[in-house]
């Protein structure tokens, strides 16, 4: 168990380290005001309309760096600071938001990929650990037995958390280039803005790509741990 928690450990130093960052360009980036005057709500407003999104409402939602798509009431949820602000943080928050819609319109692909292992990983993320756990306390270490079942069904589950985990890297890289792409063509920033809007979801999406590392290196250490004792 202590490389276990060096592991863990050493990935939440990461994660910690790439989302201060995160937070140091947000602030930074929030000092960047559109010459445009757009809120982050309207924004998300026009990016909605120049792609025929009529169905999908814009909200503000409380809290920092909450902003997200729900596709299930077809909400784009923005904190009150990228709702209301107008830089080039809000800008490039909303409108990565109104790429997720986007995705959701035409039926992205990995998004919808995502979108069916919700369910699954809801449940399953919590208890795979624990599963794992219990089964080699009841011998599934030696490849034998109910705990070797039990634990197995733990990593099966731990599995598909982590491919939820990296099917989530592509759809926030696309989301990030469709807004990226729209801000430029439809001249809503200027080439300093869009560097800054540019430079934000970059670190943003660090944060994705952390947590799925983050995954797979919990698998694997677990998966040895299970499979390591068979003969």
């Amino acid at each position: 168990m202590i490389g276990y928690y060096i592991l863990i450990g050493a990935i939440a130093l990461v994660s910690w380290a790439v989302s201060s960052q995160l937070k140091r360009k947000f602030k930074k980036y929030s000092q960047v005001h559109l010459e445009n005057g757009m809120s982050g709500k309207e924004i998300a407003e026009k990016m909605l309309l120049d792609n025929g999104i009529t169905d999908v409402a814009v909200i503000s939602t409380p809290g920092q760096l909450t902003d997200h798509y729900n596709p299930k009431n077809k909400t784009v949820n923005l904190s009150e600071s990228v709702y209301n602000q107008r830089n080039a943080a809000a800008a490039a928050v909303a409108a990565h938001e109104c790429g997720h819609a986007v995705q959701h319109a035409q039926a992205y692909e990995w998004l919808t990929m995502r979108s069916k292992l919700v369910p699954v990983v809801s449940v399953s993320s919590g208890m795979s650990q624990w599963l794992i756990i219990g089964g080699l306390v009841l011998g599934g270490a030696a490849g034998v037995g109910l705990g070797w079942y039990v634990a197995v069904a733990g990593v099966i589950m731990m599995g598909l958390a982590t491919v939820f985990s990296f099917i989530t890297l592509p759809v926030e890289y696309d989301a990030s280039n469709r807004a990226l792409a729209w801000l430029e063509n439809k001249h809503m920033v200027t080439r300093d803005e869009h560097a800054a809007a540019e430079d934000a979801l970059k670190w943003a999406a660090r944060t994705y790509l952390v947590a799925a590392i983050g995954a797979l290196a919990s698998l694997a250490y677990w998966a040895i741990q299970v499979f390591g004792g068979r003969d």
